[in-house]
């Protein structure tokens, strides 16, 4: 799929402010209505099924229904204490932001940073609880501040939307990727709150579930007041379900604006300056060379200079059965015999699982909540802990970034080609195929079957262990590669390098999506004042 920024259909020229403040409101369909009706009390009874045991089970249900929410966020003027010593003493409101999980949470947090540092207080909800949990520890510190609020997203209910919009008063609701309810949008452009669909992606499944349902995607699209779209099918994809043409941007996708943790002194890269800055003023060969140095300090730091090392990261279940396969046909070639696995497990509930699975096989293991070292005879590192995810990705040679050898939709790639670690994925990419492509044409990342791919190595040596195979064989065809980038670490270093560089020049796409929001914004309120 290209990763073209403008389209003939979705001018890049300024939002006509005009199209953007004079919408109808458009009401869905009553069969709609009725439907959600019908459903509140099984959704009610779906949740309390699924969280029931957990704490926050009556926080959820009181949010989702609208009770017992947080109190508003606060301007940082209020309370300068809490302010941190470069930040604006400026109000400018609050943004409501939707982000449905983890995922799209971790998306959505670096403009979500920068809509905070220019003096924007943010209400963030989430729909699921991985989700949740996310948005409460990445933002910790801007919750105690007061700067931003956090809860539940309530129902699609005109009564509930009316009663969270009551309590939260927010000045503009953004909306991450595709998570769109009828009757939140109507709510919104009844009360003037302009409604914007960031990072918008639209895939050809998703289009088919939407236009089952035409009359409610098409109140929806009318209600938007702009869509931000990540690539040109996407918005294609949105138009044909009714969006105005005048109102729908191609701006990248911010999957390719790295998320650093905070607190990580592993990943301290330039990179967190260059989303808000030129990317053509970044001196790549510097930022690179500033890569390697870290890299060798944390394998210092973890005694593992020498050793190949792979990391299989974000890996769901099966993913790590595979990986373990993958490592053992490793050590079974003398020439990396001292080869080092890291797993890093997706989801904490599962860590146990995958300890006892690695101690199911011939392979000794060391254990990051254990506090083991890693020793000449470990063979596989369980990095059982959360937050750390960049570490290891600086620390490997190769990434296998999982969610993409089951079904599940591959996890961000961007994350290890940021500090200049090759990448392989399995064929699940449809979260973001866009990236997996672009990545695979600079040879930064191998997918099997990927047309696009074009290693950045031609040499022998770099290409003769790789097989033909058909679409039935991607396992083998990943060892393939993963034993030629092991083998030759120069040409992986190459094809990290190559990625480095992609992402770098990326990373202006968060200041293209803050700079429409910031424009709907002042057009609005401009519109107010008349």
């Amino acid at each position: 799929m290209p990763s073209s920024h403008t389209s003939s259909d979705c001018p890049s020229s300024a939002i006509d402010s005009e199209s953007l403040t004079s919408q109808t409101v458009y009401q869905p369909p009553s069969y709609y209505q009725f439907a959600i009706s019908l459903l509140k009390p099984a959704y009610r009874l779906q949740v309390w099924r699924r969280s029931h045991k957990r704490d926050n089970y009556r926080q959820e249900v009181e949010q989702r229904f609208g009770k017992n929410y947080p109190s508003v966020p606060v301007g940082n003027a209020e309370d300068a204490s809490f302010a941190p010593v470069d930040m604006p003493s400026t109000d400018k409101g609050i943004i409501w932001c939707h982000a449905v999980s983890l995922g799209e949470t971790n998306t959505v947090a670096p403009l979500l940073d920068m809509l905070l540092a220019s003096g924007y207080q943010i209400w963030l909800t989430n729909t699921t609880q991985t989700g949740f949990a996310r948005g409460a520890s990445r933002f910790a510190d801007e919750i105690a501040q007061g700067r931003m609020s956090h809860s539940y997203v309530p129902v699609d209910s005109p009564a509930v939307i009316e009663r969270f919009l009551a309590h939260v008063k927010p000045d503009i609701a953004l909306f991450v990727e595709t998570e769109l309810w009828a009757n939140i949008l109507t709510k919104l452009s009844e009360h003037r709150i302009p409604s914007i669909l960031v990072n918008g992606r639209l895939s050809a499944s998703s289009f088919i579930r939407y236009q089952k349902i035409g009359s409610v995607s098409r109140s929806m699209m009318k209600n938007l007041a702009l869509i931000i779209a990540q690539d040109n099918e996407s918005a294609k994809r949105f138009r044909q379900l009714g969006a105005d043409s005048a109102k729908i941007r191609v701006a990248g996708s911010l999957k390719w604006v790295i998320n650093t943790p905070k607190n990580n002194t592993a990943h301290s890269t330039a990179h967190s300056n260059t989303a808000v800055t030129d990317a053509k003023t970044v001196d790549v060969e510097d930022e690179y060379q500033h890569i390697q140095h870290q890299k060798i300090e944390l394998a210092t730091e973890f005694g593992v200079v020498g050793r190949p090392i792979w990391v299989a990261a974000s890996t769901h279940g099966g993913e790590e059965k595979i990986a373990l396969s993958l490592h053992k046909q490793l050590l079974s070639n003398p020439a990396l015999a001292d080869a080092l696995l890291i797993i890093v497990p997706r989801h904490p509930k599962r860590f146990d699982e995958v300890a006892a699975l690695i101690q199911s096989t011939e392979l000794t293991m060391a254990r990051r909540s254990a506090e083991e070292s890693i020793s000449a005879d470990t063979h596989v590192y369980l990095a059982d802990s959360m937050g750390e995810l960049m570490t290891w990705y600086q620390l490997a040679d190769v990434a296998l970034v999982g969610g993409s050898l089951v079904d599940v939709g591959g996890h961000n790639p961007v994350e290890p080609t940021s500090i200049a670690t090759p990448v392989l994925m399995g064929g699940y990419t449809q979260s973001c195929q866009t990236v997996v492509d672009r990545l695979s044409e600079v040879g930064a990342l191998y997918q099997p079957n990927n047309t696009f791919y074009h290693p950045v190595a031609l040499d022998a040596a770099s290409t003769t262990t790789l097989p033909k195979a058909g679409k039935n064989d991607d396992v083998a065809l990943i060892y393939q590669q993963l034993l030629s980038w092991l083998s030759h670490l120069d040409v992986a270093k190459q094809a990290g390098q190559a990625g480095a560089q992609l992402t770098v020049q990326k990373q202006a796409v968060l200041v293209r999506q803050f700079t429409m929001i910031e424009d709907v914004i002042e057009q609005y309120s401009n519109q107010e004042l008349l």
